[in-house]
């Protein structure tokens, strides 16, 4: 189990476009990778349950997985906020 915290860096946060775009990278790795705000946590692979945690910008996440690809996906998937999910 490998986690890490993030700040959301773009002002819509993790909604519509953005999300998709987390979760396509999510899909690329094997582990099982959660999405954690405040007390809630849900599957970073799902488009809804990442929606339905209304992350904002500016809001801190966890991001938890758990799985061979550990640590590089969860590394990735925060690199990828941290550049406001531009490429």
């Amino acid at each position: 189990m490998f986690a890490k915290e993030v700040e959301v860096q773009n002002q819509v946060g993790l909604h519509a476009r953005p999300a998709t775009f987390f979760i396509q990278k999510a899909n690329e790795y094997r582990s099982t990778i959660w999405v954690e705000k405040d007390e809630r946590r849900v599957n970073a692979k799902s488009l809804l349950g990442v929606l339905s945690l209304g992350i904002v910008g500016g809001t801190k996440i966890k991001i938890r997985a758990d799985g061979g690809d550990e640590v590089e996906a969860v590394e990735n998937l925060v690199k990828l906020i941290e550049s406001g999910f531009a490429d």
